[in-house]
């Protein structure tokens, strides 16, 4: 099944935070429907209802929606599909196909002959039925398992090609022999590699963050996950690193997905996010990082902050490192009196360049404090770090000249004669 049509679904269970495993398998779902103008659905596989589930399927719908993944129709919940549950089973009930046992309802598995699929990523997978034995479909409570209610889920809402992760191979062939006890046709299936960390383990708390929320939290962007997302497991071809979500969309294909388990690597994503906020027009970052600030609670005028943007759009590689980096824009320093230690002088001579700068801009800045290094005969970065210091707090910090322009004179050298107190 292929072309035009194709109606794909993300069904996670709402047992917690969204894994980022699962973000990329709902990733590869969306990005092959849209490829081709499909359907991507969404179905929460709760089994239950209450507050965790409720709150747990909103963090993963709000997961998604940032990231950028938007579906097609509303959400539904496979508890409210039960009716059709019991429907199916008193089908295969009626047909000799499934069979109680001790009040459950359990499918009739051939003793002989072969279960398989030809699946998209993995190729021909066969299974034989004598390993299979007669699994329940539905409990003695009433309740539904997962291998019999999501195939008549799949099958009843039309879905074309399941796509998920690796881990779901051995559900399959149990999926495969209710859908054609039931008389449905086969949906395709894609098995896409798993997620690991880079030590080839399940990749958990102990690699670093895994749900979408802490990186989101951390200050990445939604385009830069995206973009490394599809590239755990996947590849346009074998040079293209950067895309674009328009790139992704148009040139995603299961038959660029190996069959490899893909290794998360939280530096290639630091340096890609890095890479994403550098290609921001001005503009377009300042509006990223005051959505971003704002959504920390960081307590900063709007107007400093976007007159910052120049000071880091070449700087930081995440969002959330611009509070420590900027800092000093928006409160005093607290400069290490060790690190003063014998710069009175030049400090002393800082202050008295600055007051002579004229206008007081970066390019006449730089030009009074050059001016003072060949005065005092002092290289420029050693007469440089002590004024560093002195207005940011830090040896480490944006441009300095970009800086002392945006503080103004009378802040820049009130900073240093504070500072010359512990010179």
């Amino acid at each position: 099944m292929t072309g035009v049509g194709r109606r794909v679904r993300f069904a996670p269970s709402p047992t917690g935070f969204l894994h980022i495993g699962g973000v990329r398998t709902a990733l590869f779902n969306w990005l092959f429907a849209r490829n081709d103008g499909g359907e991507f659905c969404i179905r929460i596989e709760n089994t239950d209802t209450g507050r965790e589930v409720a709150e747990a399927s909103e963090q993963i719908l709000r997961s998604l929606d940032w990231l950028g993944l938007d579906w097609d129709g509303e959400p539904t919940f496979q508890l409210d599909n039960a009716a059709d549950h019991e429907v199916a089973a008193r089908m295969l009930l009626d047909s000799g196909a499934a069979y109680l046992d001790d009040g459950a309802v359990r499918l009739r598995v051939p003793d002989d002959g072969l279960t398989g699929w030809d699946d998209l990523v993995k190729g021909p997978i066969e299974v034989a039925n004598a390993d299979i034995e007669d699994f329940v479909l539905v409990r003695s409570d009433g309740r539904p398992t997962y291998n019999f209610a999501a195939p008549v889920d799949d099958a009843n809402s039309g879905i074309t090609h399941v796509i998920r992760g690796d881990d779901h191979v051995s559900n399959t062939p149990k999926q495969v022999l209710v859908l054609r006890s039931l008389g449905h046709e086969l949906p395709a299936f894609a098995h896409v590699p798993n997620v690991l960390g880079t030590d080839g383990k399940k990749l958990s708390k102990r690699h670093g963050a895994v749900s979408i929320e802490e990186f989101r939290e951390n200050g990445y962007l939604p385009a830069a996950m995206m973009n490394y997302l599809s590239l755990l497991g996947w590849s346009l071809d074998d040079k293209t690193t950067v895309m674009s979500r328009e790139q992704l969309v148009g040139g995603f294909s299961l038959d660029r997905v190996g069959t490899s388990p893909a290794t998360f690597d939280y530096e290639k994503l630091l340096w890609l996010n890095g890479v994403h906020l550098r290609e921001l027009a001005p503009r377009a970052y300042a509006v990223a990082l005051l959505a971003y600030l704002d959504e920390q609670g960081f307590d900063g005028d709007e107007a400093t902050v976007r007159a910052s943007v120049p000071l880091v759009h070449e700087k930081i590689a995440t969002l959330g490192e611009y509070p420590a980096f900027c800092r000093f824009l928006f409160a005093d320093p607290e400069p290490d009196s060790e690190q003063l230690a014998d710069t009175g002088g030049v400090l002393a001579a800082a202050v008295q360049a600055l007051e002579g700068a004229d206008p007081f801009d970066a390019e006449q800045i730089e030009a009074a404090l050059r001016v003072m290094c060949e005065t005092l005969e002092l290289k420029p970065r050693k007469a440089f770090q002590p004024v560093r210091i002195a207005i940011t707090g830090s040896k480490v910090s944006p441009g300095l000249f970009e800086s002392l322009e945006l503080l103004g004179r009378q802040e820049s050298v009130a900073r240093i004669e504070r500072a010359m107190a512990l010179a």
